[in-house]
């Protein structure tokens, strides 16, 4: 004789012998920052109603090979406990947790409704109608990129898109690491071309925007399945042949909402001179100046390094796994920009280093993809500069900048193009003399909030702290020292920062 199938909704602690039809919707990998992996699903049976399982470390290599997404399987017992998730993924007030006599069998029944999607509604959404612990499924056209991030030391990638949904709602969408560089990836290769449809699962929604989640997230792009293809064929037709254009709001846009204008953010606390002083800097010094951008200082390491996926530290070796000093295991360094250019102003001329950030947010492609390109068309020789980069070159700039009179180099902390910007700064701040107006800098007040960066899509520092109000799944914050002494020759980025301010939106999600 053999035991009923149970309702998911049935579901309560009243026992551990449950048996349940039901198809895996989802399922996820998470490791909390012990380094400790767990799997967690969502299954769904054959009414639409969901329950969330957990299976736990120790069970961990009995299972993981044998869930398959989207698989119909019968589960016979579990423990079943309140649903105490930090983020949940459905209504149901019980989660399910693996026992050592669970079983699981896969099986083929036709009642039960196919994997799907539950989206959020973006009026909903801006209206505030949303649990704050529940994480939902988005989808939207890209109408808009405000914001490009880079890996930096203390920072992550993350890219800041504006979604709109059929009903012309719009929302901030905020891509974070991974998400993030798989985004620009499709965005900057030129065989894509159109609109952007983009469906998020696990979206963390708070004050009217939303985030991918550290674990469980799916970030699918212009993919051909049926949610993606019915919605680009409901955008009107101009709509559907455009492919989204990058921001053009200005660096004062970006300046955190901080009592103080960009510029006196940017001069903050450092000595503001022209290039011609440089030579006279008997000590490391951070100075802010202008200067046009020349050419490039070819050096036998290239326009690239090798660096962690996490923080942009120089891998050992560029070819072996390892642990970097951040915690990431990284199994696959990846290529990271450090390019030196001579940037002139006047007769004067100097050595300025750019690293990861500037240069990809400039460029509008992280170094890997442009890596990739140059071996997909058959270039694998590291030491020819391709001719995207010359997009760094001939831009009249305001630098904030170490000088590191040692190497006759200055490393790069934030910069920007903007051309009423660079003009204040060059007509108000930099004179001839160091008893300058410069010192008008020192006057502002040593705020935290001053630290809050300033920066266009076209020019992001390896440093910046993050200004924009995005909302974070951040589950280790790095935050390295300024004081930090650079060796140039040995090391791949600087590892540098200042005092961060709070972000003011801020979701953590546990491990």
């Amino acid at each position: 004789m053999s035991r009923k199938v149970d309702s998911v909704k049935d579901i309560n602690n009243s026992k551990e012998t449950w048996r349940l039809a039901v198809r895996i919707m989802d399922v996820w990998s998470v490791v909390n920052n012990k380094g400790i992996e767990h799997l967690e699903m969502t299954v769904m049976d054959s009414l639409g109603d969901r329950i969330q399982v957990l299976i736990r470390h120790d069970h961990l290599l009995k299972w993981k090979e044998v869930i398959k997404e989207n698989m119909i399987c019968i589960i016979n017992n579990g423990s079943v406990y309140n649903n105490d998730f930090q983020w949940k993924v459905c209504d149901h007030s019980k989660k399910i947790v693996f026992l050592g006599g669970t079983t699981m069998k896969a099986i083929e029944l036709q009642n039960i409704p196919p994997k799907g999607y539950f989206f959020k509604d973006f009026g909903e959404i801006l209206q505030g109608k949303c649990k704050t612990d529940r994480l939902e499924d988005i989808i939207g056209a890209v109408s808009e990129i405000n914001h490009i991030q880079s890996n930096t030391p203390g920072k992550k990638v993350v890219v800041s898109v504006v979604l709109k949904d059929l009903k012309g709602n719009c929302i901030n969408c905020n891509l974070w690491k991974i998400y993030g560089s798989k985004f620009l990836a499709y965005y900057n290769d030129p065989k894509n071309n159109g609109a952007i449809v983009i469906l998020l699962t696990h979206a963390m929604v708070k004050d009217g925007q939303v985030s991918n989640a550290w674990s469980g997230s799916k970030l699918l792009i212009n993919e051909d399945i049926p949610e993606i293809q019915d919605f680009m064929s409901k955008l009107p037709t101009n709509e559907q042949k455009e492919k989204p254009t990058q921001s053009a709001k200005s660096l004062s846009n970006w300046s955190g909402g901080s009592q103080y204008s960009s510029v006196e953010t940017f001069v903050h606390n450092a000595k503001c001179m022209s290039l011609s002083q440089f030579c006279k800097i008997k000590h490391e010094t951070l100075c802010v100046t202008v200067a046009t951008t020349l050419k490039f200082v070819v050096s036998k390491y290239g326009w690239f390094y090798y660096g962690c996926t996490r923080c942009s530290s120089k891998a050992p070796n560029p070819e072996k796994a390892y642990e970097c000093s951040c915690g990431q295991k990284v199994e696959q360094p990846i290529p990271r920009y450090k390019i030196e250019i001579y940037v002139s102003n006047g007769e004067s001329k100097y050595q300025f280093v750019f690293w990861d950030s500037e240069c990809a947010a400039i460029l509008g492609m992280t170094a890997e993809f442009m890596h990739n390109s140059m071996v997909e068309n058959g270039e694998d020789d590291p030491m020819v500069y391709p001719d995207e980069l010359e997009m760094l070159l001939n831009k009249k700039m305001a630098f904030r900048v170490k000088v590191h009179p040692t190497f006759s180099q200055a490393s790069v902390w934030k910069l920007c193009d903007d051309e009423a910007f660079v003009k204040e700064i060059e007509n108000d701040y930099i004179v001839e003399d160091n008893q300058s107006k410069t010192e008008y800098a020192k006057l502002v007040p040593n705020k935290e909030n001053l630290e809050t960066s300033a920066q266009t899509l076209s020019a992001s520092g390896e440093n910046d702290p993050e200004s924009i109000i995005l909302m974070t799944p951040a589950k280790d914050v790095v935050i390295a020292d300024k004081g930090e002494e650079v060796d140039f020759e040995a090391s791949g980025a600087t590892q540098l920062s200042g005092t961060k301010p709070s972000k003011k939106l801020k979701i953590e999600p546990s491990s």
